[in-house]
């Protein structure tokens, strides 16, 4: 058997340090406009910033830089001798609302990378002389980038969030998944929501959006045990999780992640629950298409069944909502 090794990688904060240091270095040898540029590197995570291309300018005319256009403040670095604004450039998102780590008004940094960065300048304070440095971190692309997170959602605009907690990105830990989710929890709990509703696949958030107005809606992926463990710990009033068949009775048989690689559905447990042969049937959609006027009946036992089990692992209700 061939175990291949994973490839794990650097945060974007990671990476804009590296751009921001080498960009000040550049800046302290010709008291010049310094732009450097990083793109981060490739990794098995599932990471839609991976190959982005992170530039950081540094200069001493805040004319030369192009920032978002939505208003924001600077975070302001300072030195002995000098102090330095930063600013999101383009790609680079706003906060815009209340919640996260970051303060509403200022750029979408979180406060690990924004610490290093302030280090970094920290430790330039003996060969850098007295004088005001303007500074932007843009991405390419980084507003397209970002439709494919919740930023929007939780009113980081114009881009996306300079991220990292440890530096690195850890390969099939999906760690920067958990992490979303757990940001948008800390949101909606800032922002005064009760009840949340995790859901599992297009359909499912569609239909909660469609249906619900005054919950918070949050897509989870496969990340059932990961997303509700968080928000039992949070103590949302209500947790209701909405889903397909399939992954219901994934969630009724004890998988704690509904992804393939975790297991497969066991046939044999499906087969005691219903009065036709299911011998040569591989999908669940297939058994409720031959259930026909039984497949209601069916799917509330799952229904049961993945809400039991739930409450077994949380110690809490919590709703099953089949799509």
């Amino acid at each position: 058997m061939i175990i291949q090794k994973l490839k794990r990688g650097y945060t974007t904060g990671v990476h804009t340090s590296f751009a921001f240091k080498s960009a000040l270095e550049t800046f302290i040898a010709t008291n010049e406009l310094s732009i450097s540029k990083t793109n981060k590197m490739d990794n098995d995570d599932l990471d839609v910033t991976k190959g982005c291309e992170i530039i950081v300018t540094i200069t001493e005319n805040k004319n030369d830089l192009i920032l978002n256009k939505i208003e924001h403040k600077p975070y302001i670095l300072k030195n002995t001798n000098c102090i330095l604004e930063l600013y999101a450039g383009v790609g680079v998102g706003v906060v815009t609302k209340d919640g996260l780590k970051p303060s509403k008004g200022f750029p979408a940094i979180n406060p690990k990378p924004l610490s290093i960065l302030e280090e970094l300048f920290e430790n330039t304070e003996e060969i850098l002389e007295s004088m005001e440095l303007f500074c932007t971190i843009a991405v390419i692309n980084g507003n397209e980038i970002a439709k494919q997170t919740a930023n929007k959602k939780v009113g980081v605009l114009g881009g996306i969030s300079i991220l990292g907690t440890t530096g690195f990105v850890k390969p099939i830990s999906s760690i920067a998944y958990i992490d979303s989710i757990n940001e948008e929890l800390n949101f909606a709990k800032a922002n005064g929501y009760d009840t949340i509703i995790f859901t599992l696949g297009n359909t499912a958030y569609k239909r909660a959006n469609d249906l619900n107005s005054d919950a918070y809606i949050v897509e989870i992926g496969n990340f059932i045990y990961d997303a509700i463990k968080l928000a039992v710990e949070k103590e949302f009033e209500r947790i209701e999780l909405w889903l397909g068949i399939g992954k219901a009775v994934k969630v009724s048989q004890g998988f704690k992640n509904t992804h393939n690689r975790f297991g497969d559905i066991d046939f044999d447990i499906i087969q005691k629950m219903v009065d036709i042969d299911i011998k040569d049937i591989v999908t669940i959609k297939r058994v409720c298409e031959l259930l026909k006027d039984k497949n209601k009946s069916f799917q509330e036992k799952i229904k049961l069944k993945a809400q039991e089990q739930l409450k077994e692992w949380f110690k809490k209700d919590i709703e099953v909502k089949i799509c």
